[in-house]
């Protein structure tokens, strides 16, 4: 697993309060229980605070998926 999705993974597992190991790697917000709007919250400071920088809009409208989440730390390594 590439560094990005290993570290989307982990932020979404502390977002949702769980273990990177019960995070599949199909994970999207749309399919699952227990990513609500506040582990959303959770999750973009978790996104944040692990870039050094705010996410700008564009980047949090994106943030809908494991996948998403990796893009966006690709991007800002």
């Amino acid at each position: 697993m590439k560094k990005a999705e290993t570290q989307a993974r982990e932020l979404i597992a502390e977002a949702l309060m769980t273990t990177d190991k019960e995070i599949p790697l199909d994970i999207r917000f749309d399919q699952s229980e227990r990513w609500d709007s506040l582990a959303h919250m959770r999750l973009i400071l978790a996104i944040e605070e692990s870039m050094g920088r705010s996410l700008v809009t564009r980047e949090i409208l994106e943030i809908e998926s494991l996948a998403s989440v990796a893009n966006i730390l690709a991007k800002n390594s």
